[in-house]
């Protein structure tokens, strides 16, 4: 009953914010973070409600989050595939070695000027405040962009253009990019701390991951297509769409060793490529996203609302946090836009491309809290609680911010067209929200 009600009121508090943002012009993905921070465990869980309230533990407490973490896995794993489904080879030949290009250039130019910006500002407050191990760290975990966010916005505008079509390739290569970036910075970081360099980790490990991401996402992704041609009923084969991702899902979490050999995968990557051979593939790839991307909406929202719930607001009490924070911001930005900027130009790419792509790359939060996560299991908890608090400080603002620069990037481009508002006349609460979901389409 807890898990019912908890996803229940998320998914209320998520639809309610985001009517209330609309009158802002605000994203509704921002209305579902703010959302999730008003009834987690930082805001409305810090007041002692009345006994008979304990049914809302699961949103008001760390602990209760987390037991619903599976739901994020899901979610991510849908935006993901989603992703993959737009690296068609018709739209890869004319845009593929632009955004192969755009996609690595832009993620190391960042991780350069975040580490060259922290490192700077370590030698001005000194290894007790800031270890150069953690600016190294940092500057690797600012190669990764949020491809659910970005996402979010393109649908609910339904953006097309030159500038959407490279957009989301160029998200999924940035994360390809990131994972071995922040591989090998890792093994850096943890080499100056215990002084013994380990090339398995820093090199090996890495690589497979990437590399065993693609091969078992591009096995199921012929798997599905090839199931998918002995069903022809419409419904059937969104049920089947559905099953192949939570299955892809499921399997990119194991994990083993051989020796001091790492074995493990990417979800974010094996269903990206699970999407794509899936649209290379498939004759009805287009009708079935279609129909699987209406199906998912609710587990979008949950998404969202549950990842604003997971912010910590205490981040703010510290003030090294904040300065080294708002560096890093500052300088992630500075890195995302004139990274895009100079390998678009250099690429030859669209006008608006050159001018807009760097801005839609700033939103930042799964990935990034993942690698956060894994520096703080492996580091110890000095070294992992600061990276995570750091990280946590600027994807609050990212992901309130980040959003609504993405939608008037896309606007400005072109590719998102300004509706007309229709004269103001006395709506009932059904047709409020009905308005509300045919925008998120």
């Amino acid at each position: 009953m807890e898990v019912l009600f908890a996803i229940s009121l998320a998914l209320v508090a998520g639809l309610v914010a985001s009517r209330l943002v609309k009158p802002l012009k605000l994203p509704a993905v921002t209305g579902y973070l703010i959302a999730g921070i008003l009834i987690g465990p930082y805001c409305l869980g810090r007041i002692n409600l009345p006994e008979g309230f304990d049914v809302l533990h699961m949103l008001h407490t760390t602990h209760g989050i987390e037991e619903l973490g599976i739901i994020s896995k899901v979610a991510l794993g849908f935006i993901a595939f989603a992703i993959g489904t737009e690296f068609e080879l018709k739209n890869l030949k004319k845009i593929g070695k632009q955004a192969t290009v755009v996609g690595v250039v832009q993620a190391l130019v960042t991780a350069l000027v975040v580490d060259a910006a922290l490192i700077g500002l370590h030698f001005i407050l000194g290894e007790d405040k800031l270890p150069l191990s953690v600016a190294i760290i940092l500057g690797a975990i600012a190669t990764a962009t949020a491809p659910a966010a970005t996402l979010m916005v393109v649908k609910q505008y339904k953006a097309k253009g030159p500038l959407t079509n490279i957009l989301l390739p160029v998200v999924a290569l940035d994360d390809a990019v990131g994972l071995v970036v922040f591989a090998v910075s890792f093994g850096v970081a943890r080499a100056m701390e215990s002084g013994v360099v380990d090339l398995v980790s820093m090199v090996v490990n890495p690589l497979i991951e990437v590399v065993g991401s693609l091969i078992l996402g591009t096995l199921m992704g012929f798997l599905f297509s090839w199931v998918e041609d002995h069903f022809k009923s419409n419904s059937k084969r969104l049920c089947l769409s559905i099953t192949f991702v939570l299955m892809t899902v499921s399997l990119s979490m194991i994990s083993f060793s051989i020796g001091k050999v790492h074995v493990g995968f990417s979800s974010l990557l094996v269903c990206m490529m699970l999407g794509t051979v899936f649209c290379n593939v498939c004759d009805s790839a287009d009708e079935l996203m279609e129909k699987t991307d209406k199906w998912t909406m609710p587990i979008y929202v949950l998404f969202f609302v549950l990842s604003g719930a997971e912010l910590e607001l205490s981040v703010f009490t510290s003030g090294i946090i904040v300065l080294i924070g708002v560096v890093y911001i500052l300088f992630r930005c500075l890195g995302k836009y004139f990274g895009a900027f100079s390998s678009a130009l250099m690429t030859k790419c669209d006008s608006n491309i050159v001018k807009y792509l760097g801005v839609t790359l700033f939103p930042q939060a799964g990935v990034a809290l993942g690698m956060s996560i894994i520096v703080k299991e492996q580091m110890g908890n000095e070294i992992g609680t600061l990276v995570r608090n750091i990280i946590l400080f600027s994807v609050l603002i990212y992901e309130l911010v980040g959003p609504l620069l993405t939608k008037i990037a896309l606007t400005r481009a072109g590719d998102i067209t300004p509706r007309v508002e229709a004269p103001a006349t006395h709506v009932s609460v059904a047709e409020m929200f009905a308005d509300d979901l045919d925008d998120d389409e």
